[in-house]
């Protein structure tokens, strides 16, 4: 891929997979064209199988293709442009990291939707301002029938993400507790793997751009309860300026113990629901039900995270031998084993 054609991508500022992505760009210095969602473009961009945020358009034989799934692009990227990897080199620590990116995008994006939706101020921010990102110029009059639509739909959505009356104490506390893991880890780092950024600094980043930065509720408890990371999502919004070193990775036997404390957050939430999930959908039942920290967990199955469970144990089976006893002596007690039990 040549650096000179900027990669064009259709995101929006509230989706913070475009802001995930966007950032592990600036950071790559991999040139880029933003296209908000919905505005208008001069350009006939083909349609993606699924229509997510954000979606690429990457050049392909017959012209453009349209690519979605912020994971596999990251990979995508790392053979298609050399240099500023986000993947770490020793194999035990990038499965570590495949792990924390998926616990971003699978279990904190939980908490991202539902402090948007659940909560009055939140609801009435996001309702004002996500529709005037496609019309900037338009009145309060013209705003307003978008503004309902955005709500409502998004509202009545809750449930894709597990967002309920039930479960709402599980994801508050799981929020509270993850600042104060990623706070600890900041002070080792001060990213994941060391001093320089992973493919899951860039998860958590995207999900914290609107929990810390946008969403009223949460970004209140994020700045009284953990004002670092608030500074961290603000540093890690652009690091084109970064240097990085190989030996800026930490060296798997010189991890922080304050990793185990965020992967012992993965084990009490991501993992009890991913399963229940897997066993739902595998079972065709209407109803996922699984416990949090002895609190009920009550949702409609996600396909999808059925397939990321899936692919989280292919990248395990990758995994040697001296490998994956590093990685099983650091999921060790966290709960995370739970997740290759079988």
């Amino acid at each position: 891929m040549s650096l000179a054609n900027p990669i064009a991508l259709r995101g929006a500022p509230g989706s913070p997979y475009t802001r995930k992505m966007v950032a592990l760009l600036r950071y790559r210095r991999i040139p880029y064209r933003l296209l908000i969602e919905g505005s208008t473009s001069r350009e006939t961009l083909p349609e993606a199988r699924v229509s997510l945020l954000p979606t690429f358009f990457f050049e392909a034989a017959d012209g453009l293709e349209a690519v979605v799934d912020s994971t596999p692009i990251i990979r995508r990227l790392e053979a298609d442009v050399l240099g500023r990897s986000v993947i770490p080199s020793d194999p035990a620590l990038a499965f570590l990291n495949y792990l924390l990116e998926d616990y971003a995008d699978e279990w904190l994006t939980k908490a991202m939707f539902h402090y948007r939706w659940y909560y009055d101020p939140d609801i009435a921010l996001a309702g004002e301002v996500l529709p005037r990102w496609r019309n900037l110029t338009g009145t309060d009059d013209e705003i307003a029938p978008m503004s309902a639509f955005v709500r409502d739909r998004q509202i009545g959505r809750l449930y894709v993400v597990g967002s309920n009356d039930t479960t709402a104490p599980v994801i508050e506390a799981s929020y509270r507790r993850f600042l104060d893991a990623l706070d600890a880890h900041i002070q080792q780092g001060p990213y994941l793997f060391g001093r320089r950024p992973a493919s899951g600094d860039f998860g958590l980043y995207g999900q914290l751009t609107q929990l810390a930065a946008f969403d009223p509720t949460p970004a209140r408890l994020t700045e009284r309860h953990a004002p670092r990371v608030l500074a961290w999502v603000q540093l890690v919004d652009d690091l084109s300026g970064l240097d990085p070193e190989e030996a800026h990775w930490f060296e798997r036997d010189a991890l922080p113990d304050t990793l185990t404390a965020l992967l012992a957050e993965v084990g009490r939430t991501y993992v009890p629901v991913m399963l229940a999930n897997a066993r739902a959908f595998e079972a065709q039942a209407e109803t996922v039900e699984a416990e949090v920290e002895g609190l009920p967990w009550v949702q409609q199955p996600f396909p999808y995270q059925a397939k990321c469970l899936q692919w989280v144990r292919q990248e395990y089976s990758r995994l040697d031998g001296a490998d994956r006893g590093t990685v099983d002596r650091w999921l060790d007690g966290t709960g995370c084993e739970r997740l290759f039990a079988h």
